[in-house]
């Protein structure tokens, strides 16, 4: 049985320098100069050649199958896992499942797709062709820039509600420095987030925001158009305090680190989720806190300068003076203010005995709590009996902490009035002088 070989251009240039070499049109020098071989090289391949003719310059282990092959029963369960658990992950992240436990297949990502690919199996998620934009170089420090964001999606698929999953990542290192699932995207989300960046890594320099109302108000207050401001909202309030720049967006794809990331998580953080049947927020904040480090650990890059940015918080400073939302009230009458639809009273103190028409702070905590100051003086801490999401601008007070309302007396019945007398004086009894006299009196006097 003849086997039929293939030869190549270059292995075809080959054979026909042999062939002269053979014929004596051709020294062994010569043909040595034109193959780039040695010349003893070139006497073997001829003696080869002379032996068992065009099919001996063919490679030995051509049309053999690789001793790197992959084994067959690991592209069978490649090969299953692609289309059963594992359909909807893209090449990259399922070649990670395949090379950790419990499989320690130990495959390339180029196997994996060749696999996929001869088997008709595409890539689930299709990637768009690049739009050529300005391109932003990273901050060179960690802490110089963070970019925040939400990202209101199913991520508990069919299992549970549609969650808000609110993000810090640093420009420098893409790390994810903070996030947490809840119920819906609001201030009092990205202010629990930035409380826990500054206590854990330190203060940022910048913050990176889209042009949301709770970054930005779309309408300025009373105050603002009295003074002549710009208008500024509980969260710009915070950052001004806190020193932080706000940089406010154009377009999404302005800052598009954290928007990627929004594309990575609705991919990952879905499937992690899923394999931990997690149905609840609270549920999905825990596979959060595991998932996270793993994340970080292979998606972050080192900084440019290994220096930090970030200014440490001082441990004299009170969070709770910072991290919370200010109002403004003016005690009535009744030493009572208004806030949240209640009327909270203001009970006297050493420093003053009655608060009526005193300017007060309210300020409402993170875990709803409300502080009532005065000149800078705590007058009073109201509870919160509300174990909901904080409502910002709402308040559930403790039932003690309303003041209660004044018992409104039953109405008097209606008795009969009595006739006045008009006092001999009143203009009423004085004497009245007919009309007829009065007029006969004027044409005498004419």
């Amino acid at each position: 049985m003849t086997t039929k070989v293939t030869f190549t251009l270059q292995e075809r240039k080959r054979i026909h320098v042999l062939q002269e070499l053979d014929a004596r049109r051709l020294t062994a020098r010569a043909a040595a100069e034109q193959l780039g071989l040695t010349l003893r090289h070139v006497r073997r391949l001829l003696q080869r050649y002379r032996l068992t003719g065009e099919a001996s310059l063919a490679h030995g282990n051509r049309g053999q199958p690789s001793p790197k092959r992959l084994d067959e029963r690991a592209r069978a369960k490649i090969l299953k896992l692609a289309q059963t658990a594992y359909a909807d992950y893209n090449d990259c992240h399922f070649t990670e499942r395949l090379n950790s436990a419990p499989y320690e297949l130990n495959v390339s990502r180029s196997t994996v797709r060749r696999v996929r690919r001869a088997a008709g199996l595409g890539s689930p998620r299709k990637r768009r062709a690049p739009q050529h934009r300005q391109r932003r170089e990273r901050r060179a420090r960690a802490g110089l820039l963070l970019q925040a964001d939400a990202s209101r999606h199913a991520w508990l698929e069919e299992r549970g509600p549609e969650l808000a999953l609110i993000g810090y990542i640093d420009d420098a290192t893409s790390q994810v420095v903070w996030a947490h699932f809840q119920e819906a995207e609001d201030a009092a989300g990205y202010v629990l987030g930035l409380r826990d960046i500054c206590l854990t890594h330190g203060i940022p320099q910048a913050l990176y925001v889209d042009r949301h109302s709770i970054f930005r108000p779309t309408k300025p207050t009373p105050d603002d158009q009295l003074l002549d401001v710009p208008p500024l909202s509980q969260f710009g309030r915070i950052l001004q305090e806190l020193g932080i720049e706000l940089i406010l967006a154009q377009s999404p794809q302005a800052k598009g680190r954290v928007e990627r990331l929004w594309g990575t998580l609705q991919d990952r953080l879905v499937k992690a989720l899923r394999e931990a049947h997690a149905s609840t927020a609270a549920q999905a904040n825990a596979v959060l806190d595991i998932f996270l480090p793993q994340h970080n650990a292979r998606f972050a890059v080192a900084p440019a300068d290994p220096a930090s940015a970030y200014v440490p918080w001082l441990p004299t400073t009170q969070p709770d003076d910072y991290f919370c939302f200010k109002f403004q009230r003016q005690v009535a009458n009744d030493n009572t203010f208004s806030f949240g639809g209640h009327r909270l009273q203001v009970p006297p103190t050493a420093q003053r005995a009655t608060y009526v028409h005193a300017q007060v702070e309210v300020r409402q905590q993170l875990d709803g709590r409300l502080r009532v100051l005065y000149q800078g003086q705590v007058v009073i801490v109201f509870p919160s009996a509300s174990t909901g999401p904080l409502r910002v601008g709402e308040f559930e007070p403790s039932p003690e902490a309303i003041r209660p309302a004044t018992p409104k007396s039953a109405p008097k019945p209606a008795m009969p009035r009595p006739p006045v007398k008009p006092a001999p004086n009143h203009p009423w009894r004085a004497r009245v002088i007919p009309r007829a006299a009065t007029r006969k009196d004027e044409k005498e006097q004419r």
